[in-house]
């Protein structure tokens, strides 16, 4: 079952397009998306999660037509936004228990085994009996997860899911989403490019509302090998290094300025190569057309 994206559009009443016929073809396996805050992530997300109508295009999962059948997306979809509520007054036991009825798990004994699988999975069972309302945002993050994994979806979406997730938590849950991503299309939306290096076979880049580059991360990383160089500045200078050379990245290391520059060349004797990452290519697709944009 493949998720088939195709033109799809979406202008808000502000006037703001925020998505310009994106075409994706998603397989099953993990799937990453990256970009920058504003760039399309959450309206594509929204849309295909059917909590909102594009202005036109197509999406088929399967032989299910995501924008015009919604109910049967929904049954088969699990979804975790970065911002989400909870009542605060139920337990996490009691609270997966009753979505897992609205999923359709009506088996008392089936729903159970469903409900202790998934709070040990992601390291809740301790918590069970307590009220949501008393959680940590990491706790929360977990209850979001879990839900997310009621149903056996075979379409799941998560954005930023491991935000407020402490590094141990972080590498649980990473194993969770490659276990479940073998039959299972998992879209993932993060900051995080290393997780999306680690984790996905294949990716898209949006930027400004349109897929700017798509494919598999290891592929798109060899086509800037050799083209990425590195060099210690002076603050100050970072200006005029911007106006005579393609800057992608600027980050401090021991409290200096390091850039990296895109270029086929060599820019001079005291650039040194760099090995690229996948952060490269993010950095040098959004530079690209951040610059292109008009004034």
């Amino acid at each position: 079952m493949n998720l088939q994206i195709s033109n799809l559009s979406k202008t808000y009443h502000n006037g703001v397009q925020a998505l310009k016929n994106v075409s994706l073809d998603i397989p099953a396996g993990m799937f990453g998306l990256l970009g920058p805050n504003g760039a399309g992530k959450s309206s594509l997300m929204r849309t295909l999660a059917t909590l909102q109508q594009a202005d036109s295009g197509t999406v088929t999962l399967g032989d299910i037509d995501v924008l015009n059948e919604k109910e049967k997306v929904r049954k088969i979809l699990g979804y975790l936004p970065q911002e989400f509520g909870v009542y605060p007054k139920i337990s996490s036991y009691n609270m997966l228990d009753h979505i897992a009825t609205l999923k359709g798990v009506s088996n008392k004994a089936e729903r159970k085994d469903l409900v202790e699988s998934l709070l040990n999975k992601t390291n809740l069972w301790q918590f069970r009996n307590k009220s949501l309302g008393s959680y940590s945002g990491g706790m929360k993050q977990r209850f979001g997860i879990a839900q997310a994994l009621i149903g056996n979806p075979k379409l799941i979406i998560v954005d930023e899911p491991t935000a407020g997730l402490d590094p141990a938590e972080r590498v649980r849950f990473h194993n969770l989403l490659s276990e479940i991503g073998e039959n299972t299309i998992i879209i993932l939306s993060t900051h995080i490019v290393e997780d999306i290096s680690n984790l996905c076979s294949s990716m898209a880049i949006i930027c400004l509302g349109e897929v700017v580059i798509k494919g598999n991360p290891i592929t798109l990383t060899e086509a800037v090998k050799g083209r990425i160089w590195e060099k210690t500045i002076e603050k100050a200078d970072l200006v005029n290094y911007q106006k005579e050379l393609q800057v992608i990245s600027t980050y401090l290391k021991s409290g200096q300025t390091v850039i990296h520059v895109l270029s086929d060349n060599q820019p001079d004797l005291s650039f040194k190569p760099s090995v690229a990452n996948l952060e490269d290519v993010y950095f040098s697709e959004i530079t690209t057309r951040m610059e292109a944009m008009p004034v």
